[in-house]
This record gives C-alpha cells, structure tokens and sequence, in this order.
C-alpha cells in the first residue's frame, strides 16, 4: 500500500512538473511572437543583398540571426517595461497573467542581445554602433516614446532601419549609399505599421495615460497618418526601382507591386472603420469592433512586409530564388498567427471604464 501511495505521489509530481514546464515554454513562446521573427532577419538580408552579399551564405545567415536575436530581445525587454500597462490593459499576456516572471523576461532580453552583439562583434566590429542605439532605442521606446505620439512610432520603423543598415554591414564594411534609400523604405514602413497597432490599443492606451495619436488626435487621423507613411514608404520603393541599380529589376519590382496590393487589402476596411468612428479626444472609448479591425489589418502588414523585404532582397538574388524563402516564411507567418495572434493582443471580455483609481500613469513606472 505504501508502494503504491508513493507511486501515486510521483506520478501527481511529475504531472505537475511537466504542466509547470510547458506552461513555461508557453510563455516565452508568447513572448517570443514568432509570426514577427522572419521580419527582421528578412530585412537583414535584404540590407546584405543590396550591399553585394547575395553570393555568400555565411554573411546571409550572420545577417538574418543578428536582427533576429536583437528583435528577440527587444519582445523580452519591451514585455518587461510595459509589464504594467499590460497589467490593465492585456491581463493575459505571460508576465501579468504570472506565467512569467519579470526578471526571467529582463534575463531572456539580455541574453539575446548579448547574442546578437556577439555576432556582430566576430563579423565587422563596427556594427557595434549601430547596435548599442537600437538597444537604446528598445528603451526610448517602452520608457519615454511608446506613451508620447508619433515619437514612439517613429523610434519603432527606425529599428527596423537599422537591422537593415546592420545586415549591409555585414556584407561590406563601409556599404554604399544606396542602402540608405531602402532602409528609409523601411523606417517609413514599420512607423506606418507600429501606428495601426496603437489603434488597436488605442481602449487600454488611454485608460493607463499614453498620449498615442490615436488618443490624442483620434482613430480615423491615426489611420490616415498611417496610410500617408505606408504611400511613402512604396513612393521610396518605386523609387529604388528606377534609380537604383539592381541585379534583378523584374523581380523586385512584381514583389513590390504584391507588397502595395496587399497593404491597400489591410488600409481599406481600416479606413472605412475609422471614418465612421465619431468620438472626441477625451471621449468615449473606441468600439472594440474598431480595435478588431485594426489588429486584423496589422495581421496583414505583418504578412505584407515580409513580401516587401522579399523584393530587396529579389533585387539582389531573383525572385525564383527568393519565391523558395518566402513560401514557407508566409506559411508560418499565417499559421502562428491565426494560432496565436488574437489572444495575445486581445484581452478577454472584462474592460477596463477610463478613470479606475491608480491606473494612470502606472506604465511609467519603474
């Protein structure tokens, strides 16, 4: 009997250890959102392709893994400083909903940005630079920018600039000023990009004292401003496809033009959303009808840059190429999405009303 007493109490152990594991796993797998890992090590490669890498395997996958273990350790650290925003406004995100521990989130964004340092480090020292401020800029951003208008969107597209500066570097040291017109590409893009999320957050933004342009200026001057920075950022692309020279024209060009079809598929039911939204700047709360469409149109920029930085880097490698990397990146974007997307963004039906005693401000602190 005693025997089979402690069977009983081992079996509960180990059931109770692997739940605690998984749980775990879960929670940094959330944290990691892995339908926005191939973005940054796409655009590291285009930046090495467009500097004359295309060639060199070793320099591509060194230009993929840097941005892709900086992004990394921009989602533990930005999850960490936003920790308590994300207790009002997304209870069920790990570290809030107590699935993760902040300092496990603080822990795992230092070792990936150690990672990447170390990588940019061995390829070309010089990198460095360009690393420290986009480490700076993950703080800027969740500590002063994120809360403050476009400020905070702009901080964002310029990570994204320079993951792409980044990865030329790998290629060539000192790389052409051509590199320099894409990666406004992108910096004009992923500001356009990280603005449609801030309509999507516009409820718990306002709730816990973030000033975004959608709290300030509404949702519908959001989405407009959003839809001016994404026609900048395909007016550059169009740009680069007259101008700059390329191995690959063809290529480039048909991806951009799949790129634009696809953003005027997220931009339209936006705007038509936002325009019928009437509310003033201290006003009612959006609809949640108005967020759902803002997240489901940021799902698809999410699928869309992918195929932008597809272009660059089809301008360097050819689009037969490129077709055999996207493919599966697409999937996986698509599938981990529709997985994972909308509960992590999305908090269960319990809103938070404006004015909650010892809400505002909470995200500023330390």
């Amino acid at each position: 009997m005693a025997g089979n007493g402690t069977g009983h109490a081992t079996r509960g152990t180990d059931g109770w250890w692997r739940r605690s594991v998984h749980r775990t796993v879960q929670a940094h797998v959330q944290t990691w959102r892995p339908y926005t890992l191939a973005h940054p090590a796409l655009v590291g490669v285009a930046g090495a392709c467009t500097a004359g890498g295309a060639d060199r395997p070793g320099t591509l996958a060194l230009a993929a893994g840097a941005p892709g273990l900086g992004w990394l350790a921009g989602h533990y650290l930005g999850d960490y400083f936003d920790r308590h925003l994300d207790a009002i406004a997304k209870p069920q995100r790990p570290i809030p909903s107590g699935r993760l521990l902040p300092e496990a989130a603080l822990a795992g964004g230092v070792v990936c940005a150690a990672g990447s340092a170390l990588i940019l480090a061995a390829a070309n020292w010089r990198t460095l630079l360009l690393f420290a401020l986009a480490m700076t800029g993950i703080v800027v951003y969740s500590r002063i920018c994120k809360g403050r208008g476009i400020s905070g969107n702009l901080v964002r597209g310029a990570l994204t600039a320079l993951a792409f500066v980044v990865g030329a570097m790998l290629a060539q040291p000192d790389p052409p000023w051509r590199v320099f017109v894409p990666a406004l590409m992108f910096l004009l893009h992923d500001t356009s990009s990280n603005l449609v999320g801030t309509i999507r957050d516009v409820d718990g933004d306002r709730v816990c004292g973030y000033f975004s342009v959608p709290v300030r200026h509404g949702v519908d001057v959001a989405a407009r401003l959003a839809l001016a920075l994404y026609a900048g950022a395909i007016a550059v692309g169009t740009v680069s496809a007259v101008l700059l020279p390329m191995a690959h024209r063809s290529g480039y060009a048909v991806l951009l033009v799949v790129a634009a079809g696809t953003g005027v598929a997220a931009f339209v039911p936006l705007l038509r959303r936002t325009r019928s939204v009437t509310r003033s700047v201290t006003g009612v709360a959006a609809p949640t009808e108005t967020q759902a469409v803002a997240l489901r149109a940021h799902k698809v920029l999410v699928v869309e840059r992918l195929v932008l930085a597809a272009a660059v880097i089809a301008a360097g490698t050819g689009a037969r190429t490129v077709l055999g990397l996207l493919a599966p990146v697409l999937m996986f974007s698509v599938v981990t999405q529709r997985a994972m997307r909308s509960r992590h963004e999305l908090p269960p039906p319990s809103p938070v009303k404006p004015g909650t005693p010892g809400t505002q401000r909470k995200a500023y602190q330390p």
